[in-house]
């Protein structure tokens, strides 16, 4: 070999150890698997979570942390990082020290050095406000002039925090302040909700405004109004078909009496007693659904947490049936049945009055669905018979409509409003005879749309009466 290359190799030779350790192999195995927080309180101490792993063997690096940068790119890591670790594919998780941030909107990002090397990892928002105050629900809507009544405000919150009072405001035509009173003071409000209950009041007969409010410090945040109708006092008038003898009557005035009335937590007509897949329903029965607000039985449907057994996600949600009770009430030819109720809005919602004994006898006095907003079906499951009943003016999301059944041995009539607008001249037969089932379904997506999204979906009805012609009158 000659002179010079042996120079040039003895060169190279020396200048090899000279050359910083290059860890980017190494490097590109750790991998950030969970980072949080994405949400934090203004001026309020939060500790970050890191996990990391590797995909093949184990590395070790120097020092672990979570970096956090503000609009200006202002350095504010999270204080706390680790020292020497070993990261392996079974995961490492760090949780650093707390630290507090002002309001506004960081990136957020786990890092890891090796010798004087930093490296980042995948970035992610931290963003940094006070929790959002949703209100789920405000009731009544409606009142009975001068007759004591109530307000229920359910309110939830993006993450939980304090406020020093919760009430339910109203205002009459001239803006006069007609606040429902029993405020709750010191209120922690969570995502899992917060339900108040006001004191009684009484309202003159009129239109009103009402709202769910709450105060923090001296300043009053004013929640999503509603119209609040108060209307005379009325005696409830007699049925379409004369002389009848009132023979059931539900009014909601107090809860319903469980056991000797009603039954609400199974009914024969689902496969599985408490929830029926089989009829692209997502029911799961839960008695918790069902609430007595100011004269009103209001159903209000949930995500569950129970799985079908087709493995869609459940909703809890109520149903009320005179099957399984001490008194076991079954309608019969020549009985008018008429419930009053607030169509639902929000697609899912399947709300029906229906009649139910040994695997059938079904006569729908009502199903509706909001994809169609201003349509009832009205249908006669025994003899095939029904009609796609459709008015504007009285069908729609939130109208309160009243809807009846004259069930007939060989003619079946339904009013709607106290207006007769199909007969099925098939009837029931001369022996039947079935419960009566009041519920609000879910749907499932195969003949209508499912829930878009959780939102909790409601529905009200303000009585449920049947009177009974004498006997021998069978329709």
């Amino acid at each position: 070999m000659s002179l010079p290359r042996r120079v040039a190799l003895l060169a190279l030779a020396l200048l090899v150890p000279l050359l910083p350790a290059v860890p980017a192999a190494a490097a590109a195995q750790v991998q950030q698997r969970d980072l949080t927080p994405t949400a934090a309180l203004p001026d309020t101490p939060v500790a970050a979570t890191l996990t990391v792993g590797t995909s093949t063997s184990c590395v070790t690096v120097d020092e672990l942390g979570v970096g956090v940068r503000d609009a200006n790119q202002q350095n504010l890591d999270f204080p706390g990082s680790a020292g020497r670790t070993t990261i392996c594919p079974g995961g490492r998780t760090l949780t650093t020290a707390t630290r507090s941030f002002p309001a506004g909107t960081y990136t957020e990002f786990g890092f890891y050095r090796i010798g004087s090397t930093y490296y980042n990892l995948p970035t992610r928002t931290l963003t940094v406000a006070p929790p959002t105050v949703k209100q789920v629900v405000l009731l009544p809507t409606r009142a009975i002039a001068d007759t004591d009544v109530t307000a229920t405000l359910a309110v939830s919150a993006s993450a939980c925090t304090t406020v020093d009072e919760l009430g339910v405001g109203v205002r009459d035509a001239d803006q006069q302040n007609l606040d429902f009173p029993g405020t709750a003071t010191d209120v922690r409000l969570c995502p899992q909700g917060y339900v108040l209950t006001t004191g009684a009041r009484r309202l003159p007969a009129g239109t009103y405004t009402e709202f769910g409010w709450y105060r923090t410090g001296s300043t009053y945040h004013n929640l999503p109004s509603r119209t609040l109708t108060v209307t005379p006092a009325v005696t409830p008038p007699e049925p379409p078909v004369p002389g009848g003898q009132l023979v059931f009557e539900e009014s909601f005035t107090n809860p319903p009496a469980l056991g000797t009335t009603w039954h609400d937590d199974s009914t024969s007509a689902y496969r599985y007693a408490n929830h029926n897949p089989d009829d692209d329903k997502l029911d799961w029965l839960q008695p918790g659904a069902l609430s007595t607000l100011d004269g009103k039985n209001v159903f209000t449907a949930t995500p569950g947490a129970n799985r079908l057994e087709n493995g869609e996600q459940s909703w809890d949600t109520g149903l009320l049936t005179t099957e399984y009770t001490q008194q076991g009430f079954q309608v019969r030819p020549g009985d008018y049945a008429e419930v009053r109720l607030q169509l639902p809005s929000g697609y899912g919602a399947w709300p029906a009055l229906w009649t139910w004994k040994d695997g059938g006898n079904e006569i729908d006095s009502f199903e509706y669905h909001p994809d169609n907003p201003n349509l009832l079906e009205l249908s006669n499951r025994i003899n095939s018979a029904g009609l796609y009943y459709t008015d504007p003016d009285a069908i729609h999301p939130g109208a309160w409509v009243s809807i009846g059944v004259h069930y007939g041995a060989y003619n079946n009539d339904w009013y709607i409003n106290r207006k007769l607008v199909f007969s099925d001249h098939t009837g029931t037969g001369p022996n039947w005879s079935a419960y009566l089932i009041l519920n609000l379904s879910i749907c499932a997506g195969s003949w209508h749309p499912a829930p878009a999204d959780g939102t909790p979906i409601a529905t009200a009805a303000d009585y449920l009466r049947v009177w009974r012609q004498p006997t021998g009158t069978r329709g």
